[in-house]
């Protein structure tokens, strides 16, 4: 039976900014020629921009949408998942993720994050939210400066996973 391919969640706001728009279709670009398959939220922003950049690398794109309606997906989505479960929707994304790559966000972004750590998923963060336990240990949110970065350490995390 042939391996399995990675699939990688990139998540953040759909407002967002230009530069994390420009990382965002960066890091769906480098997935796609890491061969993996990018899970996201479906719709704009940060999920858009990267799922433009991992069709334009040839890789394949996941959308789970909040709504009952696939034609909310954006223009670069090859598997709408419809969920009408609104913002619940997150704990889909997370858990159907072999690792996280934040780009900003807002507090969909932070649930994302809390569901992929809880299950033990690798999360790179890319100007995105920063936490620590009520300890003040730190969750586990590998904090990069860069799209290259952020790719390039979500893959070695992966392939150490056992």
């Amino acid at each position: 039976m042939p391996e399995r391919k990675p699939v990688v969640a990139v998540i953040g706001g759909a407002d967002c900014t230009t530069t994390e728009e420009m990382q965002a279709a960066y890091v769906g670009r480098l997935l796609a020629e890491h061969d993996a398959i990018l899970i996201c939220g479906g719709r704009g922003g940060v999920m858009e921009a990267a799922c433009g950049g991992a069709k334009a690398g040839g890789g394949l794109t996941i959308g789970v949408l909040p709504g009952d309606d696939a034609s909310e997906a954006n223009p670069y989505v090859d598997v709408a998942i419809v969920t009408g479960m609104g913002e619940a929707r997150n704990a889909i994304i997370a858990s159907s993720a072999d690792g996280v790559i934040a780009i900003g966000g807002g507090y969909g972004t932070l649930a994302e994050l809390a569901f992929a750590l809880k299950r033990g998923i690798p999360v790179v963060g890319l100007g995105t939210w920063k936490a620590t336990a009520p300890d003040g240990q730190d969750i586990g949110i590998q904090v990069v400066a860069s799209a290259e970065d952020a790719v390039k350490t979500v893959m070695d995390r992966l392939r150490r996973k056992p």
